[in-house]
């Protein structure tokens, strides 16, 4: 009976610690591109211009246990900035804004990552931008996870942010007739993001 006992403690223990293990363990999942947007809007004379990036990758893990332990990485091509007008998204390619011959992506990396409640998240990262590497806080809106209709465990993610995109040396700017400028200095980034666990 004694060697019974000894043998259910070590049976419950190494559960517990199995248990504990699978509570506390990350999950990374990759964006699912076909799913998700990176989108912005700038101000160009009088209204916003929209586009997005048709193009970028990244993982995310995510440790909803310790979500300090959780981490962004992501990779957007710029030369795939699409605003609906050929020229226009040409210009944009060009050395006058992103020159994409020599910066051909833009790149966000968390630094740390700070929970508010249980469905928001403040995610300090390096966004770097035309060369240009800026410290920036990203809050993120976690919208939970789930399984699609083919059993894939899926997770969810939206966030907005602005930034100023002097801060990147992204100048190029035309002086109007009347007064100010042609394009805004503030743009508005968002982002709808699905990924699916690796």
């Amino acid at each position: 009976m004694k060697g019974m006992g000894i043998m259910v403690q070590t049976v419950t223990a190494a559960a517990a610690e199995k248990a504990v293990g699978t509570a506390t363990a990350a999950r990374s999942y990759q964006i699912d591109k076909t799913h998700s947007e990176v989108a912005f809007q700038v101000r160009h004379l009088l209204t916003r211009v929209r586009g997005h990036f048709g193009d970028f990758s990244g993982v995310i893990t995510l440790d909803e246990m310790n979500p300090a332990a959780s981490s962004v990485d992501v990779v957007i091509q710029a030369a795939s900035i699409d605003t609906h007008t050929a020229d226009r998204d040409n210009h944009l390619r060009s050395a006058d804004f992103f020159d994409v011959a020599n910066y051909p992506t833009l790149t966000f990396k968390s630094i740390s990552v700070t929970p508010r409640g249980s469905e928001w998240f403040d995610v300090v990262g390096d966004l770097t931008i035309h060369g240009v590497t800026r410290q920036v806080t990203l809050p993120v809106n976690y919208l939970g996870n789930g399984k699609d209709p083919w059993g894939n465990e899926k997770a969810a993610f939206e966030a907005d942010i602005t930034i100023n995109r002097k801060d990147f040396n992204l100048n190029w700017n035309a002086t109007l007739e009347t007064g100010g400028f042609l394009v805004g200095d503030d743009v508005k980034i968002s982002l709808s993001i699905q990924a699916l666990a690796l």
